[in-house]
Formats: structure tokens, C-alpha cells, sequence
């Protein structure tokens, strides 16, 4: 009998297991809320972060948990290597504010970030080389490590709009920053497999590429995540991005990805067809109209049609259109996980 993460390889891998795979990707901006503990101790607190990881496998052993004991600070990571300012709360992931909004500042000033020694990088690397050693000791494993995208860490920067003006009028500035923040990236994945007795896998999360146009995607963009997917060819290569952009979606499928995390908002049959058969579909039950408000059956009814359009040919991971949102019912995980077995 194959494992959950065996059916979820090969599903990555555009197979067919013998049951679709249940997928999720989880971090503290529902963990905290979901253990109901204080998000700071969530940090702060190893055992405590270690305790609700495990407690997942216990109470949802028929889920893959994407990436699985991720340990991060909302998005603060990378950011953080630049100097950001956060702010830390009780109930909240950190918020991040830019030191200096004017873009051509990171621009001409710059210099890709080291990973051992910057920001909250060096405590991320620490954490994950003692908590590996405990689970290894314990037959389990941190299989994947996470980076933010470069459009994302970009947007950190300077913000969002500044962001999207230079691109507009500064293209040529903007992509030198973005081979900047993707040397980052790259250095920072490998820092962290480094740390990893077996990783499998990395996923990188950048939703702020679902809002440019395809003609800036594809001279801008492209060619920096095909950067970084093809930097770990052999691994299992996740991309969530769940901003509707479904302009992309032929595009995207280029970039040296295996598997997509994508909005609820885009139909999966559409997904599958502009995508073909070259990458494997994570989604797309709504995280928070169902996931949060709706019912067991509602969640129930979505997955299955999911699965209908989906399914057939193998590539098909059932999740959530997105993360797990805060205040997710546990109820309704158990009904993607219904859905899948039946």
C-alpha cells in the first residue's frame, strides 16, 4: 500500500497513485490560532512549534502537510535579510514596513543577502538543523524548505506600488533587483536543504506575479523563477501563487515547476487545459468561503468536482485554492480527506 507522500511524489510527478493525494499548505498565520496559543510563542517556543507540527500527523494522518515543520515568520524571512522593519503581535502573523520606499534606492544600492548571517535567517537555519535531528531520531522527517518569490521579496522592499510603477517605467532597474533578490532566493533554498538529512523538495510562494501582464511576465519575470525552479531540478518543485491570473496560466507553465497551488477562483478544468499535461494541479477548493464558512458537505461537494474535472489522466493533489486560512474547521479537512478516499 503506497504512503500519502508516495502517492503525493507521484502525483508530482503527473502520475495516477492509486488515491488521489490530500495536500496542505499550513503556516502560523492558522497554526497559532488553530493550537490556540499565543502566535509570539508560536516563535518563540521550539517545543511548543514542534508539538503542534506533530500533533497534524496525529490528528490528520491522511494529509500531506506542505511544507511540513516549516519553520518561518509569516513573510518575514526574507525581508528581514534586507533590513525591514517588523512588528510582532499576540494574534497575528509579523507585519513588514519598508525602511525606504523609494525603489531606485534598492535598485542601485542592493546586494544579495547572506544566509548564515542576515536577518532572521541564521535562527531559521539553527532551528531547522536541531529540529531535523529530533525527528530523525524519532524515523521522521522535514522533507521541504519555502523562499518567497522575487516579486514578493521585491514588494517588501520598496512596496507593492512603487513595485509595479517601475516596472512599468523602469523595467530595466527592476530586473536588475530581481536578479538581485534571486540570487537571495537560490542562496537561501540551499541553506536550508543544507541543513535537511533528506529533503525532497522546495516551494516558493510569490502571488504578486499573478498581477502583472503577460507581456511583462514574460520578459521580466519568467526568466527569474525559471531561475530558481531550474536551480533544483531533481527536487519536487512546488509554486503557489493564488492570485486569479489565469492570463498566465499557458506561461507559467514554462517556468520548471512541478506542481501549482493556484486560486479557487480559476476553474481547474480551465487550469488543465491551458496547462496541459506538464504540470501537476494543487487546488482548488475555496479556503475561506468553504474552508472557514462552508460545511462538511459543501467542502465535500467542491472536492469532488474538483476531482471530477481534475483527476483523470493522474497530476491531481486535492487542497485548498491557496493556504489553509485562518480559522479553518478541522471538520472540513476531514471532508477534503473524505472526498479523496471515496
Amino acid at each position: 500500500m503506497s504512503t500519502n507522500w508516495e502517492r503525493f511524489r507521484l502525483a508530482a510527478q503527473l502520475g495516477e497513485p492509486d488515491r488521489v493525494p490530500v495536500a496542505l499548505i499550513v503556516d502560523s498565520p492558522w497554526l497559532p490560532g488553530y493550537a490556540g496559543i499565543d502566535t509570539r510563542d508560536y516563535y518563540l517556543f521550539p517545543d511548543q512549534w514542534l508539538a503542534i507540527n506533530r500533533g497534524l500527523e496525529e490528528r490528520f494522518p491522511d494529509v500531506v502537510w506542505i511544507p511540513g515543520y516549516w519553520v518561518e515568520y509569516g513573510m518575514a524571512a526574507e525581508p528581514s535579510a534586507y533590513g525591514v522593519k517588523m512588528r510582532f503581535y499576540p494574534n497575528a502573523t509579523p507585519s513588514i514596513e519598508p525602511v525606504v520606499t523609494d525603489l531606485n534606492h534598492w535598485i542601485s544600492t542592493a546586494e544579495p543577502i547572506n544566509p548564515r548571517e542576515d536577518g532572521l535567517m541564521p535562527l531559521i537555519l539553527r532551528t531547522y538543523e536541531v529540529m531535523d535531528q529530533r525527528l530523525r531520531a524519532d524515523g521522521l522527517a522535514i522533507r521541504m524548505v519555502c523562499a518567497r518569490g522575487p516579486m514578493t521579496v521585491a514588494s517588501w522592499l520598496g512596496g507593492i506600488t512603487p513595485l509595479m510603477m517601475e516596472l512599468a517605467m523602469n523595467p530595466d532597474g527592476v530586473n536588475r533587483l530581481l536578479e538581485n533578490v534571486t540570487t537571495s532566493i537560490i542562496r537561501w533554498l540551499h541553506a536550508q536543504l543544507e541543513t535537511l538529512h533528506a529533503p525532497e523538495g522546495i516551494m516558493l510562494l510569490d502571488d504578486v506575479v499573478g498581477m502583472v501582464s503577460k507581456a511583462h511576465y514574460e520578459e521580466w519575470i519568467h526568466p527569474h523563477l525559471s531561475r530558481i525552479f531550474n536551480e533544483f531540478e531533481g527536487l519536487i518543485r512546488i509554486y503557489h501563487n493564488d492570485t486569479p491570473c489565469p492570463h498566465l496560466l499557458g506561461s507559467l507553465a514554462g517556468a520548471g515547476f512541478d506542481v501549482f497551488n493556484f486560486s479557487h477562483t480559476i476553474d481547474i478544468a480551465e487550469a488543465k487545459a491551458q496547462m496541459g499535461h506538464r504540470v501537476a494541479l494543487m487546488g482548488n477548493v475555496p479556503p475561506l468561503d468553504l474552508g472557514v464558512r462552508g460545511t462538511p458537505e459543501e467542502v465535500t461537494a467542491w472536492a469532488r468536482e474538483c476531482l471530477r474535472k481534475g483527476a483523470p489522466g493522474g497530476g491531481m493533489i486535492l487542497s485548498f485554492g491557496g493556504g489553509v486560512t485562518p480559522g479553518t474547521k478541522p471538520e472540513n479537512i476531514d471532508a477534503l480527506v473524505a472526498a479523496a478516499r471515496a
